[in-house]
């Protein structure tokens, strides 16, 4: 009896913990923070690599690849707002841990770089 609760128990767990994985990959995104960022001339943030940049990314934003961030942290500088982005959030993840760790709290992830394009063409 004892055996079958605790298989019980791990059967929870794990639909509970698969449960927030697929929130995390399939659900809706809150883009509030973003959208308020994006109407006030934010500093956009494509950390993809130049080729991927070059097959497409948001009108005004600038590619500083995630590997070249923290070589180029006077570019932001002085900046009000700062969104960054790639192809699925991982990067722009990173990019935005990096930043904070070099004292810029003002940066907003804003994941895909289609999000974030699709924020600016609805504007």
């Amino acid at each position: 009896m004892q055996k079958q609760s605790v298989k019980f128990i791990l059967i929870i767990i794990i639909g509970v913990v698969m449960l927030g994985i697929f929130k995390n990959l399939f659900g809706q995104k809150d883009n509030t923070e973003l959208k308020e960022v994006l109407t006030d001339n934010a500093y956009l943030v494509d950390v993809r690599t130049p080729s991927e940049f070059a097959s497409g990314s948001v009108k005004g934003a600038v590619n500083i690849p995630l590997d070249k961030i923290s070589g180029q942290l006077s570019k932001f500088k002085g900046k009000k707002n700062i969104v960054v982005f790639c192809r699925s959030g991982n990067r722009s993840s990173q990019a935005k841990s990096i930043l904070e760790k070099n004292g810029f709290q003002n940066v907003v992830n804003g994941g895909t770089w289609q999000n974030v394009n699709s924020l600016i063409s609805n504007n």
